[in-house]
């Protein structure tokens, strides 16, 4: 419930215009927040009480709660309104009515005085700061000791397009009133812990009454600290000053720095401040600077501190400048981090009151070595192409001025072969079965030298099995095993001999010459046994 009633009281008022009382120029309507909530009156019936700032149809503001405005400064009192955009370098006014509104013959002694506000008094507020896109807000306070309630508030507002510093405006306080202390100036502390209002005096005695009364003004300025740093870099006594600079290993150089303060506010003692890297030595007793104050010409100081602690250059005004230079020494090459080109990033720091921006420049300096020669041996492979013979293919490559001018393979059967390239290197193995681990390596000419050197090897492993035959240098398997020899044909035997006239005549002698002869081998056989 707390809660609910909180944010009701801060909840959007309906705001009528309100008139400056010396000139009653009517402002647009807008929608803020005011407080506490209270009991409201009219012109025609004012309050039985002390109470500040109720009365909802003032014929000169309208409603009081409406009761802070803002404009900027140089701009007519017809452009005050409820809100207005900041920007960097220019001053605002704000204004803040007061009105105590207990009816006018509560003022006299037959009432007690009892209309007349006690120890009255006016506070206001504002941020120090604004980040980009918000609305800083500004409250005014009004109230008194015997009020009803004892303080009301409201606010106006300016939007910041960047993050700004508001800054009060000293002895910019304002009262304006019917009575006496019309055109006094208030105590800052109107900015602070507050302080009295009043008619005849600032004694913090107001009585009520339209007549009397009346709104404070006062000026606020919007600041914005920044500023911008600026590292460059120069070989030694050239004074071509850029980015980035080429040096040899024991060459100087000249660093210089810029600070500028690009804002709208004074920035005092900005320090600078140099990070040198490894490789980079300053040389002591270099630094100089160049300000205002040395008629914008370079004097040499003894102190060493820029690359330490930073040095104090003192106050600067929007606009103002100074510039910083000092040498530093590049390493031997020994001590160079790297073969090849080397960038040494020296980096310049400035610090205010506002923050720190930094800036770096370069040095690249060139450190030669005597690179090995480098071997990669990238890929082997190897495909049968025949029952024991093989193809291998490899790849390689060198670096580092490193030339390759052959390789060898070993077909991990005692047997190696070194040819120029590692592509369709074939070899044919024994009738060996097992495995075999086979190596590519590769000989290296080094630029300008004779010097070889061998890399380590690819390897690949292969298996050679043993091939049975189906027939001497046929392995088994192999479609010759399949083909059989075809069976000749046996020819027909005739049924019976052919009858033919001469012919069968001759077969008979030829037969009876046959048996004749058998019979006479025969006898004589015999002849020859007795």
């Amino acid at each position: 419930m707390n809660k609910l009633i909180a944010a009701i009281k801060r909840a959007p008022k309906r705001a009528a215009g309100f008139a400056a009382i010396a000139a009653a120029v009517i402002v647009p309507a807008a929608l803020f927040a005011w407080g506490p909530d209270r009991p409201t009156f009219t012109m025609a019936n004012p309050a039985p009480y002390v109470t500040f700032n109720s009365i909802t149809d003032n014929s000169v503001h309208g409603d009081e709660r409406n009761f802070v405005q803002i404009k900027e400064a140089n701009a007519p009192a017809s452009s005050y309104g409820e809100n207005v955009n900041l920007q960097a370098g220019k001053e605002y006014m704000v204004y803040v009515f007061y009105h105590n509104n207990a009816a006018s013959n509560l003022n006299d002694a037959a009432h007690n005085y009892k209309g007349v506000a006690k120890d009255a008094a006016m506070r206001v507020s504002m941020p120090a700061t604004v980040k980009a896109g918000e609305n800083a807000r500004f409250t005014g306070y009004v109230g008194a000791s015997n009020a009803q309630p004892q303080q009301v508030w409201d606010e106006a507002y300016g939007k910041a397009e960047s993050n700004f510093a508001l800054r009060y405006v000293p002895g910019s306080a304002t009262i304006h009133s019917n009575g006496a202390v019309d055109g006094k100036t208030l105590p800052d502390s109107l900015y602070t812990t507050g302080t009295p209002l009043g008619y005849d005096a600032l004694d913090g005695k107001l009585p009520g009454c339209n007549q009397y009364a009346g709104y404070v003004t006062f000026k606020f300025k919007v600041d914005q600290p920044k500023f911008e740093v600026e590292k460059t870099v120069s070989k030694n006594g050239t004074n071509a000053y850029a980015e980035t600079v080429e040096a040899k290993a024991s060459d100087k150089v000249d660093f210089k720095i810029k600070y500028k303060n690009t804002g709208t506010m004074q920035q005092d003692n900005v320090i600078i401040k140099d990070k040198l890297p490894a490789g980079l030595t300053y040389v002591k007793g270099s630094t100089s600077y160049s300000n205002a104050n040395t008629g914008n010409t370079w004097k040499t100081t003894t102190n060493d501190a820029v690359v330490e602690r930073g040095l104090n250059l003192g106050s600067y005004a929007p606009g103002g400048a100074v510039y910083v230079k000092f040498t530093a020494q590049v390493t031997d090459a020994s001590k160079l981090e790297k073969c090849g080109i080397n960038t040494l990033t020296n980096t310049a720091t400035a610090e205010t009151a506002n923050g720190s921006k930094s800036d770096t420049a370069n040095v690249t300096v060139k450190k030669d070595c005597e690179q090995p020669a480098e071997y990669s041996c990238d890929s082997l492979s190897g495909k049968k192409i025949s029952r024991l013979e093989y193809q291998f293919d490899g790849s390689a490559s060198a670096n580092n001025g490193a030339e390759i001018v052959s390789y060898t393979f070993d077909f991990g059967d005692g047997t190696t072969k070194t040819v120029e390239s590692p592509k369709n290197v074939r070899h044919t193995y024994k009738d060996e079965p097992g495995t075999k681990t086979i190596t590519m390596s590769a000989t290296v000419k080094v630029k300008g030298s004779e010097k070889t050197v061998t890399s380590e090897a690819c390897k690949v492993t292969i298996t050679v099995n043993k091939v049975d035959e189906c027939k001497p240098g046929i392995p088994t398997g192999d479609k010759r095993c399949e083909e059989t020899p075809a069976t000749p044909e046996k020819p027909e035997t005739p049924k019976e001999l052919p009858k033919t006239g001469m012919d069968s005549a001759a077969a008979v002698i030829g037969l009876g010459s046959i048996i004749a002869a058998t019979s006479y081998y025969v006898a004589s056989r015999r002849a020859l046994n007795q």
